[in-house]
């Protein structure tokens, strides 16, 4: 929008923690941060006075915003109905079409097309390398592995990240927040000093900063393979109880990224988005995935 839109001023609002985000967006103007200040924010949006506003959440919250605003607005579409109808009887009335152009669809109205460049994201200049103070033998390689996500029936097992990892035999970075510390000591325990415990270290752009020095990342459906993806990565991703047709899979990542999972599971997808336990208690679209593919795939790239 911004750079095919002459003199385009585009404000971003979002929730207060995701700022880091988009804070260094050069393409950003203004943003607007949400937290617990609904009415006042309302108020100083109304102000400014905007001729549209794009919704790419469409759900109460902007309704409201929207209604306060008056502007010309343009909403996503979620498909919420067909989501439900694969979750639920397993029908797929689902667009094979990514996530990122079904968001463009939003700003048909002025003329934008997609540059097929794939994701932006920016690292502020001001912040300091933080693979530098990895142990020594991590300076001629590493791969990431993402420990966490925020649904349970997202997560790769232990287990799982333990037998990637040891048969590896290449410097493993663990990456996820300060809840994942206790299953990232673990897996350091089981496999030596060649597992780096990243766990709660860094903010969410220290760990961008991190995928972007890895040799190639490994990840289930969180916002670091999105992240991976916009540098260019080369991305194993391994999916549980959500599936790629959802439409969210990593937008024109490296050519030889790929994905894992369990293909005609019956209980799957049982979510949308995720639970903090298996609702039939095997877990088998992440349990019933061959660790020794991913690490054959691995051993390649660092081949």
């Amino acid at each position: 929008l911004k750079e095919q839109v002459e003199d385009a001023e585009i404000h971003y609002l979002t929730k207060k923690q995701f700022e880091p985000l988009v804070s260094a967006n050069p393409y950003i103007s203004k943003i607007w941060l949400l937290d617990n200040n609904f009415n006042t924010l309302v108020q100083l949006l109304k102000k400014e006075e905007f001729h549209y506003i794009i919704d790419l959440h469409h759900n109460l919250r902007t309704f409201r915003i929207k209604n306060k605003l008056k502007a010309l607005a343009f909403s996503f579409n979620k498909l919420n109905f067909q989501k439900w109808l694969i979750v639920n009887f397993r029908i797929n009335r689902l667009p094979d079409i990514h996530i990122v152009d079904r968001y463009l669809e939003t700003v048909r109205l002025f003329d934008v097309k997609n540059d097929y460049k794939g994701l932006d994201f920016f690292i502020p200049v001001t912040e300091k390398n933080p693979a530098e103070d990895l142990p020594a033998e991590f300076h001629k390689g590493f791969a990431a592995i993402v420990t966490g996500a925020k649904h349970f029936t997202k997560q790769m097992t232990d287990e799982m990240i333990i037998e990637i990892s040891c048969k590896l035999d290449y410097p493993v970075l663990l990456l996820g927040s300060s809840e994942d510390a206790g299953k990232a000591v673990k897996i350091q325990l089981s496999c030596g000093s060649k597992v780096y415990n990243g766990c709660g270290k860094y903010s969410i752009i220290q760990s961008a900063f991190m995928v972007q020095q890895a040799k190639f990342i490994i990840t289930p459906d969180t916002g670091l393979m999105h992240i991976a993806a916009a540098f260019k990565k080369k991305i194993i991703s391994v999916w549980g109880n959500t599936i790629p047709e959802f439409g969210m899979y990593p937008y024109y990542p490296h050519s030889e990224s790929c994905m894992f999972e369990v293909k005609g599971l019956s209980c799957r997808p049982c979510s949308k988005i995720g639970f903090e336990k298996c609702p039939k208690k095997h877990f088998r679209c992440i349990k019933d995935i061959n660790a020794d593919e991913i690490v054959t795939t691995a051993k390649r790239w660092i081949e």
